[in-house]
């Protein structure tokens, strides 16, 4: 069990982002540590060169003005005072036959260089180089330069005081580089932790939601753009969420409630037929207001379900060209039978820049809807007006009636699911039609408003735009 905590502690977000923190930081550093010590050597190196050429003029004048034993005197005093093996000294002629010599066998053993000699011959005079020499720890940085024309000088420093320095800026720079890695790494799990607060928060939110708490919110304490965009974003979520399950359990509600009176018509006609002596003709009445009544069952079940996939944002939409003036026009050619019947009047009012892009036939179960419902509350001689506008990005329908109007009181409610006012309880219907008109509008990214003024009817309007927000 112990031994796979570390391995857990590996896959967690701020172990990944205190690693790649400190990871680039430390890479940073170092980078930055490797040019300072590159500069650093250049920068010592160039210092020695220039000593080497200082001496090296010294002596040309020192031979120029005063002759060869003052250029010896000179090369003696340089030599004592860089101390006894740190510094050698040696003249020849431009062929390098030497006739001044430094001490010590290793600098007797190790004449001048051809390659030296080529170059100063070649014109690249002062020539530089870095030389090891046997018996030494330390190599020596070597001047070779001409200081007169028959004669060429070779001036040797050793590099042992800027070797030690670079080894002590070596671990001076080690060190640094552990103590930055160390608070990189620490730096970058504090910031790792207070970046990801606020998602920690969002899950014990979560948590605490998946217990029956739907009520919890994230809270928004600006810890950046993006935690706050995600705390925003899950509390809508959240929000729409609840609004679905309390939607859900009020049609549960209603469902009982609503389904339970047909369902008890058809038992009880059923049992009634069954024990009583009925002649065959009442079997078939019988089952005919049997077929009635699950008729009425599926419109309603099967308009509860559209109903709930338009408001849970889940319903497809085959989107086409629209012309809703054309939906209208088909609609009330469709209802005017009906019209006819109840002695109303349909008056259309259609523009001809009307073209929207939606779901056809989801549309014109909305506009069937809004007719229905005008005409079913309209009274006898009284007149239904259907109304289209075409606007720059939207498309607007008004259907007004010459009804009694809707109370104050009903108002608010008339788009509630199964929601039946007062005069509507003795028509026919379920209770679900301007619900599901609204539900297809808001599906649609549009929208379905009503007024109404008691004793001269009510006027419904549903808004689209010409392109649906699609989900």
């Amino acid at each position: 069990m112990f031994s796979r905590k570390p391995f857990r502690l590996t896959r967690k977000l701020a172990f990944k982002l205190t690693l790649w923190y400190a990871g680039i930081f430390s890479v940073s550093c170092f980078g930055a540590l490797i040019v300072f010590y590159l500069a650093t050597a250049s920068v010592i190196r160039h210092r020695t060169d220039l000593e080497l050429l200082k001496d090296a003029k010294e002596f040309s004048s020192a031979y120029m003005t005063k002759g060869l034993g003052e250029l010896k005197a000179a090369m003696l005093t340089e030599m004592e005072s860089e101390g006894a093996g740190n510094m050698f000294i040696r003249l020849a002629d431009s062929k390098g036959e030497e006739f001044i010599l430094p001490s010590g066998p290793e600098w007797r053993d190790s004449g001048f260089g051809k390659v030296s000699l080529n170059r100063v011959s070649a014109g690249e005079n002062p020539y530089f180089e870095t030389l090891a020499v046997p018996g030494r720890p330390y190599p020596f940085r070597v001047l070779t330069s001409s200081i007169a024309p028959d004669m060429v000088i070779q001036i040797g420093q050793s590099l042992e005081d800027d070797r030690r320095l670079m080894e002590a800026c070596r671990e001076v720079l080690t060190v640094t580089l552990g103590l930055i890695a160390a608070l990189s790494a620490l730096g970058g799990f504090l910031f790792a932790r207070r970046a990801l607060a606020g998602v920690e928060e969002v899950t014990r939110t979560a948590n605490e939601i998946s217990q029956g708490a739907f009520e919890r919110r994230v809270d928004v304490k600006g810890r950046g753009e993006e935690i706050d965009t995600l705390a925003e974003t899950f509390n809508r979520m959240l929000g729409k969420i609840e609004i679905l399950i309390k939607g859900m359990k009020e049609m549960t509600d209603n469902i009982a409630h609503d389904l339970k009176s047909p369902i008890t018509r058809i038992r009880g006609v059923a049992e009634a037929t069954l024990t009583g002596n009925n002649p065959p003709m009442d079997f078939d009445l019988v089952s005919g207001s049997i077929v009635e009544e699950c008729d009425r069952l599926l419109v309603m079940i099967n308009t509860m379900l559209d109903i709930s996939e338009a408001e849970a944002g889940v319903a497809k939409l085959a989107v086409e060209e629209v012309d809703m003036a054309q939906v209208v026009r088909e609609a009330c050619d469709l209802f005017q039978p009906v019209a006819e019947n109840n002695q109303v009047r349909i008056v259309q009012r259609l523009t001809q820049n009307a073209t929207i892009y939606g779901d056809k036939m989801k549309i014109q179960r909305a506009v069937s809807n809004l007719l229905d419902n005008a005409l079913k509350y309209t009274p006898q001689g009284g007149t239904v007006t259907a109304l289209v506008e075409g606007e720059d990005d939207q498309v607007v329908l008004s259907v007004k009636d010459t009804g009694q109007g809707i109370s104050d009181r009903d108002l608010p409610h008339v788009f509630d699911r199964f929601f039946r006012g007062d005069r509507s309880r003795s028509l026919p219907g379920t209770g679900l039609g301007l619900n599901l008109t609204l539900a297809i509008a808001r599906a649609h990214g549009g929208d379905v408003k009503v007024t109404s003024v008691q004793g001269q009817g009510s006027t419904f309007t549903m808004t689209l735009p010409r392109s649906p927000l699609l989900h």
